[in-house]
C-alpha cells in the first residue's frame, strides 16, 4: 500500500471535504483527488461518494477511517518516543489501561505516583473492558492494566497480578433523604431508593449477596456502570449509593452526602496486571509502593 495516498485520504475524511484537506496538505484539489483515486482502485473499494457539492464516506470508507486512525496515531506515538526532551531527557511513555467498572477516583489516586518518579513521565490512558485491555497488554500496546479483579489462570495471556489492596464499602446519601429512612444502618435500607453499580462490577455479587443475608430489600431505582454517573445522582438525592471506604471524606466533600453505614462485609479489591513478574518499570513500581504503603494502609 502506498501510505501517502493513505494520508491524503484520513486528511480529507478528517477535513471534510477536498479544498479543506488541500490547504492543509498544501496540495491543489487535482492532485489529492487523483491520490485518492488511486487508493481506491487499489483497494477495489470507493473511499466517498458525493452528497450534493460535499463528499461523504462510503461504508468502506468509514471501515478505512478507522484503521487508518490507528495506523497514524501510532505512528505520531513513535516519533514522540524516539524525540528526546529539552536537556536531552529522555521522556517515559506510561500506557495504562483501566477497566471500566472502577472508580475513576481510585484511579486517580492509584495513578497520581507515576508522575512523581525522576524521569519526565507521559501519561497515556485508556478505558475499556478489562478482557480487551488484557489483549492490548498481551500485544505491549499497554505497560499496565488496573482492574477491580485479577486476571483469571484461565486466560492464555503471559502476564502477572499485582494485588494493590482492598477498602471496605461504605453507604452515603444526601441528609435530605437520611432524614426519610427508618431505623438504624444496615435496616434502614428496606424499601429506601437505591443506586446500584452495574453487573460488571466486582462488589455487585457481594451486594446482592449481603442484601439477601441481612434479608434488605430495597427499591432499586438504577443500576450504573460509571460510578461517576452512579455518585451524580446520588448527590441528587435519588438514592443511597454505596462507594469504597477508602474515598469517604473525598465523597463526602465532593457531593454533599452523608455516611449512613460502613461495612467490612464487602470489600473492592484492585489489582495492577503487567507483563512483569518483577515489577521494574519505575512507574508500575511506584504504583504498587505508594498504594501498599499509604492508600490502602490508612
Amino acid at each position: 500500500m502506498n501510505f501517502k495516498h493513505l494520508h491524503y485520504f484520513w486528511v480529507t475524511a478528517k477535513a471534510g471535504g477536498i479544498m479543506r484537506a488541500g490547504e492543509q496538505l498544501h496540495t491543489t484539489p487535482q492532485t489529492l483527488s487523483g491520490q485518492i483515486k488511486l487508493l481506491e482502485a487499489w483497494l477495489g473499494r470507493r473511499l466517498f461518494r458525493k452528497s450534493g457539492r460535499q463528499l461523504e464516506l462510503t461504508d468502506e470508507g468509514r471501515l478505512a477511517l478507522g484503521y487508518a486512525d490507528q495506523i497514524f496515531t501510532l505512528g505520531a506515538e513513535m516519533e514522540t518516543a524516539l524525540r528526546q526532551a529539552r536537556g536531552g531527557q529522555k521522556i517515559l511513555d506510561f500506557r495504562v489501561g483501566v477497566a471500566d467498572s472502577v472508580a475513576k477516583s481510585v484511579v486517580y489516586r492509584l495513578l497520581e505516583p507515576a508522575l512523581s518518579v525522576s524521569e519526565p513521565v507521559r501519561l497515556i490512558c485508556s478505558e475499556g473492558k478489562f478482557p480487551d485491555l488484557l489483549a492490548q497488554l498481551a500485544l505491549h500496546r499497554l505497560d499496565l492494566v488496573m482492574a477491580d479483579e485479577p486476571m483469571s489462570g484461565r486466560v492464555s495471556i503471559k502476564a502477572f497480578n499485582h494485588p494493590l489492596g482492598s477498602t471496605p464499602m461504605s453507604f452515603f446519601c444526601t441528609p435530605a433523604l437520611k432524614t426519610s429512612l427508618q431505623g438504624d444502618f444496615p435496616g434502614c435500607l428496606s424499601d429506601a431508593p437505591m443506586l446500584i453499580q452495574g453487573l460488571s462490577s466486582s462488589v455487585r455479587k457481594q451486594l446482592d449477596s449481603w442484601f439477601t443475608k441481612h434479608q434488605i430489600h430495597p427499591r432499586i431505582v438504577g443500576e450504573f456502570d460509571d460510578a461517576a454517573l452512579l455518585q451524580a445522582f446520588g448527590r441528587e438525592g435519588r438514592g443511597v449509593f454505596m462507594s469504597a471506604s477508602v474515598l469517604e471524606a473525598e465523597t463526602v466533600a465532593q457531593y454533599g452526602v452523608q455516611v449512613i453505614g460502613r461495612t467490612n462485609e464487602m470489600v473492592e479489591d484492585f489489582y495492577a496486571v503487567s507483563v512483569e513478574r518483577r515489577i521494574t518499570h519505575p512507574c508500575v513500581a511506584a504504583i504498587t509502593q505508594a498504594a501498599r504503603r499509604q492508600l490502602f494502609t490508612a
